[in-house]
């Protein structure tokens, strides 16, 4: 499994944020949900099992067919979406500053 992404290291590893955070580090491509189920590293069932409050709160969206296949993407008008796209940007910036600080300043 790749490393964990800035978000899971700060806010926890659940199935939910894990298919969160694979569509936000792979913006704007879109993915079947055989794609997202594999990219996030969670199980079918566990996928299916949290299908429903994807759909509930509208975090994805469908793009197109591609064939039979439906393709979903996150959905970044959604307030809850943009709100962790923030979230990450500052954790991320936050992290940046704490490891480009010489040593001798955080052992004071």
């Amino acid at each position: 499994m790749k490393d964990e992404s800035i978000l899971i290291q700060y806010v926890g590893n659940t199935p939910k944020l894990r298919v969160i955070d694979f569509l936000i580090d792979n913006m704007p491509f879109d993915y079947s949900k055989k794609e997202i189920i594999e990219g996030s590293g969670i199980s079918k069932t566990t996928f299916f099992n949290i299908w429903k409050d994807f759909v509930k709160f509208r975090i994805l969206k469908s793009t197109r067919k591609y064939g039979k296949t439906q393709l979903y993407t996150i959905d970044k008008e959604n307030t809850f979406v943009r709100r962790l796209l923030d979230l990450e940007l500052a954790l991320a910036n936050e992290y940046a500053e704490r490891i480009a600080k010489p040593k001798a300043i955080l052992t004071k």
